[in-house]
């Protein structure tokens, strides 16, 4: 496991993490791991300590606590589709908002909230 400050994460903790989500925590060897990491661009493969699909804001912050707290590195993924593959790391932790796909338009004040893994074909 990557981490920055040597604050390894036990199962225990790991475990309440997971249960504190509204989305989903995927790790190495579990089902659906390999598809999670996948993004556009073919030719990146890197293998993060955890994944974490977010269901809403609640899991991103909590998902950035519990990186902050363990010294882990932080990849943010929206749509998958940035060519350098900054969105995915090797060791640390991914935070998948490609569930977060809302998009609300005030038509008074007009303002446009649009969540991360909003695309054109959301």
């Amino acid at each position: 496991m990557t981490t920055r400050n040597g604050k390894t994460p036990d199962e225990p903790t790991i475990a309440e993490f997971k249960t504190s989500l509204r989305g989903t925590l995927i790790r190495p060897g579990d089902n659906g791991y390999d598809t999670a990491r996948k993004i556009h661009n073919a030719m990146i493969d890197r293998r993060p300590d955890f994944i974490v699909r977010c269901a809403g804001v609640a899991d991103v912050i909590g998902a950035v606590n519990f990186a902050r707290s363990h010294g882990l590195l932080v990849a943010i993924r929206g749509t998958g589709h940035n060519v350098a593959g900054t969105s995915l790391c090797d060791g640390g932790l991914v935070i998948d908002l490609s569930s977060m796909k809302s998009v609300r338009i005030d038509p008074v004040t007009r303002i446009a909230r649009v969540e991360g893994g909003a695309s054109w074909a959301s």
